[in-house]
């Protein structure tokens, strides 16, 4: 089956009904339950990707709570009309206040080879940001120990002989500043929990809509951290293959654009 693209897939979680608004359709459900959009930027028979929105957990919630992995199994299971149970796994994981892709494997061969893909650091995983602050210098490659600070929930900077501790690296690039703060792109060397919120608020420049690591410049939905694109070899293909996210509407009222 070839590759497809989609606009958005609204799902409503208590009916499990899944619309898919591509080709798009002008009806709309004025259901009074709540639902939540799933916008898919890629598929195959192998892979699924999507742009997370703010405010949805990936996983690890409980089953009558929505999370993207959720989703993604109503989706497939009525858009293919698939009996029984789904697999999908979840090949990279975002906090629920950040955006951004999120991508699954359908099946477990494909699992397996993009976990050693993502094992062997040959991923390239780069993200937005707006952080509080002219950041300095423009350009620089962050490196820190970080561990996770059992007493207050949260991960911090560590020291290197702490046994607990895990290398974290990232490069930044300040591309303009904006409304008192600086517009990042950030490749992400490393995939430490929190990292990269951790590791410029450790420098004095918290994420927009920060709260867990320092306070942020306010931001309209979640933390302002989109994870803006993945470039993976297909699992099947053996083709390099560039997953793209669009940014969501609070950053594009901030005049940013993809």
């Amino acid at each position: 089956m070839p590759a497809r693209r989609w606009q958005v897939v609204q799902l409503s979680l208590n009916s499990a009904t899944i619309w898919p608004l591509y080709p798009a359709s002008p009806r709309r459900t004025r259901a009074s339950m709540v639902k939540t959009e799933l916008e898919i930027i890629y598929q195959d028979n192998h892979l699924l990707a999507v742009n997370k929105p703010a405010g949805l957990p990936t996983m690890g919630v409980a089953s009558d709570v929505p999370s993207v992995i959720t989703l993604a199994k109503q989706y497939i299971k009525q858009q293919y009309q698939k009996p029984g149970n789904v697999y999908l796994g979840i090949m990279s994981r975002l906090d629920a206040t950040s955006t951004g892709v999120v991508l699954l494997a359908r099946t477990s061969k494909a699992a397996r080879r993009l976990t050693e893909q993502f094992r062997r650091r040959t991923v390239q995983k780069n993200y937005w940001a707006l952080v509080s602050g002219l950041i300095e210098p423009e350009v620089n490659e962050l490196v820190d120990w970080v561990a996770k600070d059992e007493a207050r929930q949260r991960m911090a900077i560590a020291s290197r002989a702490d046994p607990m501790a895990k290398e974290a690296r990232l490069k930044y690039r300040r591309l303009r500043a904006v409304g008192g703060g600086s517009f990042l792109e950030i490749e992400l060397l490393t995939g430490r929990k929190h990292q990269i919120r951790l590791q410029l608020a450790a420098r004095g420049y918290p994420l927009w809509g920060e709260r867990k690591y320092g306070s942020g410049l306010p931001f309209a939905a979640g933390i302002a951290l989109h994870a803006r694109q993945l470039v993976i070899e297909h699992p099947v293909r053996k083709e390099s293959l560039q997953l793209v996210a669009p940014l969501p509407a609070a950053w594009r009222a901030l005049g940013i654009r993809d």
